[in-house]
Formats: C-alpha cells, sequence, structure tokens
C-alpha cells in the first residue's frame, strides 16, 4: 500500500485488547502507542501475553506499530540527571518497541537548555544516543526515528535543514530514520501551503538526510499559522494546513510507503473523519 493511514491509540487496559480495538474501530491500517507514561520516567515491564496478542494480530491485519517515547525526553538538556533518565527511558522504548514488534521508536529532538551553546548539546546527543543507536543489532530491533519540534524555545532540530547536523552528530548511523510531522514543520516555517510548497519541503529533507530515511509522517494540520512555533494540532482540512497540501505531500516520491499516522483532537469521531479523508486524499 503506498500510504497505509491510521493513529495514535490509547493503550490502558491493554495494548491489544483496548489499542487494536480502537484501531479497528477508526479503519486504522497502522498504529502508534506510548509504552510508557508519556509525561513520566517510568519505564514499566509489558505484559508478555497482550505484547504477543497484539504482535499476532497486527501480523494478521497487516498493520505496521510505531512506538512513541515519552515527551520528557531531551539529550541536550544541561541538566546530568535529565539526560540519565532520556538514555533510560529511550532504551526502554527500544526494547518494549522490539517486544511488540514495533517498526519503529519515535523521539522528539530536544533543545539546548541553560543558555548551552547548540553544538555542545549536539555533542552530548551523540555521546549519549549513538551507543543507543549501537545496541540495535537485531534484524526485528526498531528504527530510531528523530521528530523535529515547532522551533520553540532553543529547538535543536525543527527546520528540514536541521536534520543535517543532528545526523551527523549520530554518524547518519543505518537505524537512524526521521518522523514528520506537519503540524511541525508548518510551525517551524515551512508554508506547506505555498505553491509547490510540501514537495519543496520533502526535497529539503531528502537533500538533508539522504532517501529512505522518512519511515513515519504525523498527519497534523495546525491550528496556528505557519512559522507560529505553536504545536497546536487541528483536523485535516481544518487548520491552516488544509487538504490540499496533504494530497501533495501524498504524491512525492519521498513519501512512498510511508505510513500517516494522525494526532489529532476530536476524539473517535474526529479520528474517524480524519482517517477516512486522508485514504480519500490517497
Amino acid at each position: 500500500m503506498r500510504n497505509p493511514v491510521g493513529g495514535h491509540v490509547p493503550v490502558a487496559g491493554g495494548l491489544a485488547s483496548t489499542g487494536l480495538g480502537y484501531a479497528r474501530e477508526l479503519g486504522a491500517e497502522t498504529v502508534q502507542v506510548f509504552v510508557a507514561n508519556p509525561r513520566g520516567w517510568a519505564t514499566p515491564t509489558g505484559n508478555p501475553a497482550q505484547d504477543e496478542r497484539f504482535r499476532e494480530e497486527c501480523a494478521e491485519g497487516s498493520i505496521s506499530a510505531w512506538v512513541h517515547a515519552p515527551y520528557l525526553i531531551n539529550f541536550g538538556s544541561h541538566t546530568e540527571a535529565t539526560v540519565e533518565k532520556s538514555v533510560e527511558s529511550l532504551r526502554h522504548s527500544l526494547r518494549r518497541a522490539r517486544e511488540i514488534g514495533a517498526k519503529g521508536v519515535v523521539v522528539h529532538t530536544g533543545s539546548a537548555t541553560g543558555g548551552r551553546p547548540r553544538e555542545e548539546a549536539l555533542a552530548q546527543v551523540r555521546e549519549r544516543m549513538l551507543p543507543l543507536l549501537d545496541e540495535l543489532t537485531h534484524e526485528d530491533d526498531p528504527y530510531l526515528l528523530l521528530e523535529s519540534t515547532a522551533g520553540q524555545g532553543f529547538s535543536l532540530c525543527s527546520r528540514a535543514e536541521d536534520f543535517g547536523p543532528y545526523f551527523d552528530a549520530l554518524d547518519h548511523h543505518p537505524r537512524l530514520g526521521v518522523c514528520l510531522d506537519t503540524c511541525h514543520i508548518f510551525a517551524a516555517g515551512h508554508d506547506l501551503t505555498a505553491p509547490g510548497g510540501a514537495a519543496r519541503t520533502l526535497d529539503e529533507l531528502v537533500a538533508t538526510v539522504g532517501e529512505g530515511r522518512l519511515r513515519l509522517i504525523h498527519a497534523n494540520d495546525s491550528k496556528d499559522v505557519a512559522g507560529a512555533h505553536k504545536d497546536r494540532h487541528a483536523n485535516i482540512g481544518v487548520g491552516h494546513i488544509g487538504q490540499e497540501a496533504f494530497r501533495q505531500l501524498l504524491r512525492h516520491p519521498a513519501t512512498d510507503g510511508v505510513p500517516l499516522v494522525i494526532e489529532t483532537p476530536g476524539g473517535r469521531e474526529g479520528h474517524v473523519a480524519d482517517i477516512e479523508l486522508l485514504k480519500k486524499l490517497r
């Protein structure tokens, strides 16, 4: 399938029973899950029975699964405790992803805190994140997908060209990829609605990181205008990005075979409508 379309699903009560149950209600062809509290540092062990059922049912339904790492992770932090917890938390997400058969783990690229220079923060990213990538030696290990931010504060990676120094810091590791969030990249100043804007953005990304690195798209419309540096998701077609930009994204060679996951508001009804619309645009 050129672009499987799905969503981030709730998993409280069981990865398979709750998560895949919700995915079926949405008509999702791909799913994204949390394997830990996204706003905490806890690293819970999974439920082996649910893990196995999740893996099996995803395989049976040809559903690709993705894990989103917790939001607190920041490898650019000037606080040693935060960096150590980030290492532990990301290692946990990568391990759990492998246990449930997920194809990749999405992690936010973080920011340089404490007034430190960007280069110093990226040197720390290299020192602490590269060893985690080097641990991914099994055939069934997930990819680590970098998700850029909306460009707030001292963000290490928000525009397409910012992936360059980040990839350089991590030696363009074979297990490294990109998760492109349409709302974030729009908020960071890439106007996807300008004539040829979506294609130009994808061209820039490919020129920066190389072909085949884009492995997942977070399909979110934006409540704010391009360049606002605000991360506020809207339902597909009702925000400032609009349907046409998504149609363009879906026609670009770089997105061939790349799944789209929505992280939009509106609960089940909004999610069903967003997934139906993206399938129609596809």
